[in-house]
């Protein structure tokens, strides 16, 4: 897994000062709490926009779309971000709405980008509850945590150091409902391989509002080395059938429910044009030819 990890995986200056609300001098990511505001894009949802580059020493790991949900008594987030210090600016962006209690935490898959925040909310919270996918829970108790650690440390030269794993406990299931406070958030599992075997996309019920994780993506071409062409494009069809008009990728900007159909027609065109030529052509006599077809992508980080 970890050369995959290194070769999908990066800017913006950041600064690691400490968060005073902690005693003993935590680390906190101060340029995403200085320069990346959570944005509402719904009654009760925000979403902090992260940017779309790898994670690197300048930009300390910060790179995906972390979320949060205010209730009429509590507080839900999805997909914290990829370290302890994101995940305590998170939790500082979130003290600067309200100050209602967090008491879930939501995970969209395996990758430690999306999860490795988890750390400043057990810290905060000792109660909290962190829900997941049960191959995302199995993976990440059988080395994925650890190895996912060790990754961002070394891309991003130490600037993770100090994140601790906090592997989800709550086992969801494909259709699943949670009640977060007045809210209700519902799991969507497609069987099999999507971006990875531990993909959940959550509906935010009432909001229209859809957290997609890696599933769906915006302006950001990321790595398949642990998904399926054919999966993904089954989990956008799936998220078109859904009542939602906003769309929140696991990389690049929220969007309307265009952005579904955006990337899905982009799989598609990978797909079926290596399908098409596969026993005709080299790798490299392909390439060119693909690239034709995505003509309408070429401004999109990795590509």
């Amino acid at each position: 897994m970890k050369q995959s990890v290194w070769y999908w995986l990066g800017s913006t200056a950041v600064v690691t000062l400490s968060l005073n609300a902690w005693g003993d001098s935590k680390p906190i990511h101060q340029n995403l709490l200085d320069k990346h505001k959570p944005e509402k894009i719904s009654e009760h949802v925000y979403v902090i926009q992260g940017p779309t580059g790898y994670p690197n020493k300048e930009n300390q790991g910060f790179m995906n779309n972390p979320g949060f949900i205010v209730t009429d008594k509590e507080v839900a987030v999805i997909d914290p971000g990829s370290s302890s210090a994101i995940g305590r600016a998170v939790l500082a962006h979130i003290r600067k709405v309200t100050d209602k209690p967090i008491t879930q935490v939501f995970t969209t898959h395996v990758h430690g980008d999306h999860w490795l925040g988890n750390q400043a909310f057990k810290e905060e919270n000792p109660d909290v509850k962190f829900f997941a996918h049960p191959t995302m829970i199995e993976e990440a108790t059988n080395g994925a945590a650890a190895e996912w650690i060790s990754t961002m440390d070394t891309m991003t030269e130490k600037a993770t150091a100090g994140t601790e794993a906090i592997i989800p406990t709550e086992v969801l299931a494909n259709g699943q409902e949670i009640k977060v406070g007045d809210l209700t958030l519902k799991a969507h599992i497609i069987e099999g391989k999507v971006h990875s075997a531990t993909d959940v996309m959550y509906e935010v019920v009432g909001e229209k509002v859809l957290f997609t994780g890696d599933n769906i993506n915006n302006k950001r071409i990321i790595r398949m080395d642990d998904g399926s062409f054919v999966g993904s494009i089954k989990a956008a069809e799936h998220a078109l059938t859904l009542d939602v008009d906003k769309v929140v990728p696991g990389h690049g900007p929220t969007g309307s429910k265009n952005t579904l159909t955006y990337y899905r027609d982009y799989l598609s065109k990978v797909y079926s044009s290596v399908k098409e030529m596969r026993n005709e052509m080299e790798a490299h006599e392909m390439k060119p030819k693909i690239a034709e077809k995505l003509a309408d992508y070429k401004d999109w980080q990795g590509l």
